[in-house]
This record gives structure tokens, sequence and C-alpha cells, in this order.
């Protein structure tokens, strides 16, 4: 396949920039990104792709069908940012208090946006001998927007055959990219404990229930859930990042409210940490003669990559960027929602490097000052676009 065929244009790589700040200067958070989703419609409209949103979700699916049938791939792009406060002074900071594209999610959507354009206006997609969709989401950061788009529908008509998705990685210079042996995400649940004591006065504690000194000793006990209740050679986190209790110094409060998060990468530890949790806090009524409701959130599944599906993520990457560039990354203990669509379909998280050390572009996800290398926008749509193709040759 020569270079010529997947490579961005001077023109493509200025487009690329221009929609990508224009989503960084309107970030919208989960299940509100109502001019996102409509900015992702009104361009595939104008490049003749074919599209759809929802009655009752933001987010939207393009399709676009080849020259001839065959199977149909699907290009996942989440679309939300995050309520934190940019810091960046640059001229396509966040226009939207309290809101910015920490994650790189702009990056993604205009990556998927991207590789349309250049199907379509370089003539490959008349080549194609299937279907290519693509999978606008919203709601990762917390709101489960793979869940909800799989519930209306988006992987049939046409029926999905593989899905392929891509996250930015600051730590990794822009240029190089990151792929996973199966697995690549923890699950994530949330946990939340009320401890309802009797208050009394500071000076005559014999008097009430203290429900401060049992939620400490609940929060001691979860530390030894992993290094004693989980095999060494498996990952697992519990971490408490919310004790509320009491107004006064001099005070017993009636109760004090913990909540955390619980992190696994297998579904046994997950399970086996819900339990354990349940255990410590059924013994901390008994210990300190409290009661303790325990409530428990389930968050996203761990997501495992189908090995197929990597491996040629992993070639095609190598293809564009060079073997030399492209590495098999440890799994994180961060969740994402792909996880939905990797247990319906054979699919594939990769990450890309946006970082330029000496750009200042170094800060990691999440942070207020993170910004990217906006070279990633040409190298994905490098990548995307050479993907469909081999999978539709």
């Amino acid at each position: 396949m020569s270079a010529e065929m997947t490579g961005v244009s001077r023109d493509l790589a200025a487009w690329l920039s221009q929609v990508r700040r224009d989503l960084h200067r309107h970030p919208e958070t989960a299940l509100e990104e109502v001019r996102t989703t409509e900015r992702i419609r009104t361009i595939l409209t104008e490049l003749g792709v074919e599209n759809q949103g929802f009655d009752d979700l933001t987010g939207a699916v393009g399709l676009i069908r080849g020259g001839q049938p065959g199977r149909t791939i699907a290009l996942r792009a989440d679309i939300d940012a995050l309520p934190v406060q940019e810091m960046n002074q640059a001229p396509y900071r966040s226009e939207y208090e309290g809101r910015m594209h920490a994650c790189g999610h702009d990056a993604h959507t205009t990556i998927m946006l991207g590789v349309a354009r250049h199907l379509i206006e370089s003539g490959l997609a008349r080549d194609l001998k299937g279907n290519v969709k693509f999978l606008f989401q919203p709601a990762e950061e917390g709101g489960g927007g793979a869940k909800k788009m799989i519930e209306r529908g988006v992987l049939e008509n046409p029926r999905v055959d593989r899905v392929l998705a891509c996250h930015m990685l600051p730590e990794l210079e822009a240029g190089r990219a990151g792929l996973f042996h199966g697995q690549s995400h923890a699950s994530a649940d949330r946990f939340k404990l009320v401890v309802k004591g009797r208050g009394a006065h500071g000076g005559r504690p014999h008097q009430g229930l203290d429900p401060i000194v049992a939620g400490a000793h609940f929060v001691t006990a979860l530390q030894s859930v992993v290094g004693r209740n989980i095999d060494p050679l498996q990952a697992a986190v519990i971490t408490v990042g919310r004790f509320w209790a009491g107004q006064a110094v001099n005070v017993i409060p009636e109760e004090a409210e913990l909540g955390g998060t619980i992190r696994a990468l297998k579904q046994p530890v997950r399970e086996r940490l819900w339990q354990r949790i349940g255990e410590i806090a059924r013994g901390i009524e008994q210990t300190f003669q409290v009661s303790c409701e325990l409530t428990m959130v389930e968050g996203y599944p761990p997501c495992v990559n189908d090995e197929e599906v990597s491996s040629f993520l992993y070639e095609v990457s190598a293809e564009v960027l060079g073997p030399d560039k492209v590495e098999y990354m440890p799994p994180s203990t961060g969740a994402e929602d792909f996880a939905y669509f990797a247990l319906e379909r054979p699919g594939a998280m990769m990450r890309l490097g946006c970082g330029n050390e000496a750009r200042g572009l170094t800060h990691p996800l999440h942070s207020p000052y993170f910004d990217l290398d906006e070279e990633v926008l040409s190298i994905g749509v490098q990548i995307f676009s050479r993907a469909v193709q081999r999978f539709l040759a």
C-alpha cells in the first residue's frame, strides 16, 4: 500500500487542527454534549456521510457504505469533556467555566471525523468491500455512554464485526503508539458507607457510640484486603476518597459517611473485593455497636482487548510509524467504558502518544494543564484509515 493512499495532506492536517480546537473551546460534560453532537453531525453531513442521532441521548452514528458488500468495522470516539477548570492560556482554551477536554476526547473525535473525510475525498470509500461505522459516543467519563449506545442498537444494521478505538497518552511522545495483550483497563466500582452511631459530648465519649472511630477502623481494615485476601500476582485497588463526619471538635456526631473506589483487572478479583468490603462492614457493626449502611455501585467492567484485533492494530501502527515506535503496554488501573463494546464484539483500543517534551506538553490526563501535540491527529487518521482499508480490502 503506497504512502499516497494513506498520507494526510497539509489541507487535511490544517482542517484537523481547526476541528479539534473548535471542540476544545466548547467542551461539554457527560450526557450534555448537545453542541458537540450537532457539530459532528454537521461535519458528517457536509462530507456526504450518512448519519443519525438519538431522541433521548447525545452522540451520533455515521456510516460509510463501501462500493461492494462485505463486513463492517466500527471506529469509536468518545466525545465528552471533564468538569475541570482549564489553566492553559492557549488561544483555543476552553470558553466554558469549569469544563475542559482534559482527557483528549476532542482529539479522538477529530481523528475519526478525519478518517471519514479522508476515505470520502480520496475516493477510497468506493473500493471498500463493506462498511465503516463511526460511533461518536457520549458520557465515557462515568456515564456509561457505550452501554447506552449498545442498548440503542448501534452495533446492528449493519452488524458490526470489529470495533476499534484510540486514547491519548501524553507519557508517550507523538509518533509513538501502544497496544495491549488482552487486558487494558480495570473495572471501576464505587461504594458508600454510612456509619450511624449515637451523638454525645466529646468529653464524655462513653455516653455515645462514635461513628468516626468505627469509620476509621473500617478504613484501616480495608488496607488488609488487597495485601491479604488477593493473590499477589493479581492487581487490585481500594481507595477511600471521602470521609465526612461532625461539625464541632467537642461533639461526637450521630453519623459518618465514607466513599471510595474499587479497581480490579479480573472479574473474580472484583467479586472478592465486593465480598470482603461487605464482610468488614458487618464486622464493624458488631465490634462498635453501630449500624452500617453499605451501598455498592457497579461501574465499568474490566476492559479486555481481543488478541487478534490488537495484533492487527499493532501491525497497522508499525506500518505507519515504524516497528520501533510501537510497543505493547501493561494494563492500567484506570477504567474505560470501551469495555462494553469489547464484550459485544472483537475489539481493541490503542494508545496514541501525544506528548512533546520540548514544547512542555507533558501534563497527564485529567490535569488542568493537559494539552497535546496536534501531530497526533494526522497520525491517528493514517493508522485508522489504513486499518479500515486492510480489514475491508
